[in-house]
């Protein structure tokens, strides 16, 4: 009887990376299943939970509630799922806590969980990582701003040895931690944040217990596999590499229990060598104009807005270096009349849904499904339209995002700090045919650096677009209001890259080659 491993997933978000381990399917076998997800975010434990009660109805029944389908096709309200199915709804509330974790209150509640976790399974394993805001760069600088910021004393600096005591009441077959790049280089009282973090990781045990021996996921030709790292910049693991859609790269640390250790050696993994892009993804979606946020927003204002930035726009480039940008804009205004998409939401199925043979599209697109859900657009101020057009116009011709230096005078904002290099990559827009940028939480704010390719939608992505380059399946509903929603979303681990990570471990502890 194959093994079936408890998962605990702390820090969970909307559940990307527990996603992942759930979902893995090995010979016919589940062999990963979610005992404990932690998320004090109270949107994002909503989403846990819709999800956890969706998993344990479908392991009961084989498919998707009805009421579940009807509310993500937005034909009814969202219903009480514990009328739906009271059993699956009870272990899916035992599931997903709303816990803030650090606290003694939540320690006591895990601890007894663990309890619980450990008796019921062959074995567990902890996955999950601190909140990122205190090791990425960009949190950094902005707590540096803040007056009476004292790096050493944000607990998030701290969070993880939160996930160590876990870790070590646990004594899981395995662990994965999760953390940006930017934790390679943070540093508190003068010492590096990664540096407490490997002592603590490798000081567990003491004698009175197994050690972990730590690993990076490694890639050589086309196969996936767990190595010691040599320097810290090892453990950073690149999703396009997986098969993302996604230039996404975040420190992933993995432990093996050392009775376990041993059988990892040459175990490996065959993983997608095609590289995906954002038209892989969401090309395929029901095509949709932006909104105008101040003033008339119809149909026919948003369009006449877009072609009037197209016929300036083509007027300016007029020199013969400049001939495929100018007859791109040229041909966005002709093109407008007859193809300018009207609608701002768009639930339509298109013909061929969940037929496809595509890898990626057979994980993202759900056949039970009547429609596509949280795919409705932004209104967007109608001097930002010229912009987001300029951008996507200049990235299909030039192959690039436009930089600060490349927008043309007419379009620049009426900003002092614009030309100090600052707001280089202010309006970014997602090439076609590459994989995206780092889908962040920053898209939560305004739009400016996730610019949709196609010119003639002129707009930001969506929040179920966003999701797709992310990788989570269509049947994955986000809660709360669609700014929390963006902010899930681009916090979370991509789950398509999670289930391969948990193939990988799942091959290690077992000593099993699937390459």
């Amino acid at each position: 009887m194959p093994s079936t491993f408890g998962i605990v997933d702390l820090f969970a978000g909307p559940g990307g990376l527990g996603e992942g381990f759930a979902s893995l399917v090995a010979d016919g076998h589940s062999p990963f299943r979610i005992g404990i997800s932690v998320e004090k975010e109270a949107s994002a434990h909503l989403t846990l939970t819709l999800r956890a009660f969706l998993r344990e109805y479908r392991s009961r029944r084989g498919r998707l509630p009805k009421q579940f389908i009807d509310f993500h096709a937005g034909e009814i309200p969202e219903p009480d799922w514990s009328e739906v199915d009271a059993g699956a709804w009870r272990l899916a509330v035992e599931e997903a806590r709303g816990l803030e974790l650090g606290t003694k209150a939540a320690a006591t509640e895990i601890d007894a969980a663990i309890e619980k976790l450990k008796s019921g399974y062959d074995d567990t394993i902890l996955i999950g990582g601190p909140p990122c805001q205190a090791y990425s760069l960009v949190g950094r600088a902005r707590s540096r701003g803040k007056v009476g910021y004292v790096p050493e004393e944000d607990e998030r600096h701290y969070l993880f040895r939160e996930y160590i005591r876990v870790l070590d009441k646990l004594r899981p077959a395995a662990f994965v931690m999760e953390n940006v790049k930017g934790m390679l280089s943070s540093t508190v009282e003068s010492r590096l944040v990664f540096e407490m973090l490997m002592e603590d990781l490798t000081s567990l045990g003491g004698g009175h217990g197994h050690q972990y021996e730590l690993r990076a996921i490694r890639i050589a030709d086309g196969k996936a596999c767990l190595q010691e790292a040599m320097r810290p910049s090892d453990f950073v693991v690149r999703a396009e590499e997986f098969g993302v859609p996604q230039r996404r790269h975040r420190v992933i640390i993995v432990g093996i229990r050392s009775d376990l250790a041993a059988r990892t050696a040459g175990v490996s993994m065959a993983v997608s060598e095609r590289t995906r892009t954002v038209s892989d993804a969401i090309g395929t979606m029901p095509r949709l104009r932006s909104g105008i946020s101040r003033g008339a927003d119809s149909a026919a204002d948003w369009r006449q807005e877009v072609v009037e930035a197209a016929r300036i726009l083509s007027r300016i480039y007029t020199d013969e270096e400049c001939e495929p940008l100018r007859e791109a804009f040229s041909s966005v205004s002709r093109r407008m009349a007859a193809e300018a998409p009207v609608r701002r939401k768009d639930t339509r199925i298109g013909e061929g849904y969940g037929d496809s043979n595509d890898e990626l599209l057979r994980w993202l697109e759900r056949p039970e499904l009547r429609a596509i859900a949280q795919h409705e657009t932004r209104g967007h101020m109608a001097s930002d339209l010229g912009r987001y057009l300029f951008a996507s116009v200049f990235g299909a011709v030039r192959g690039y995002s436009p930089k600060a230096a490349d927008f043309p005078l007419v379009l620049i904002p009426d900003h002092r700090n614009w030309h100090s290099g600052k707001f280089n990559d202010r309006f970014r827009v997602q090439l076609a045919d590459e994989p995206s940028t780092t889908v962040t939480s920053h898209i939560s704010k305004d739009g400016h650096y996730f610019i949709h390719p196609d010119p003639l939608q002129c707009r930001s992505l969506t929040v179920r677009e966003a999701a797709r380059l992310q990788t989570f399946p269509d049947d994955y509903l986000f809660m709360g209001n669609r700014t929390q929603q963006y902010v899930q979303v681009g916090n979370a681990v991509p789950p398509f890259l999670a289930r391969q990570i948990a193939d990988v471990v799942l091959n290690a502890i077992s000593g099993i080659n699937s390459a």
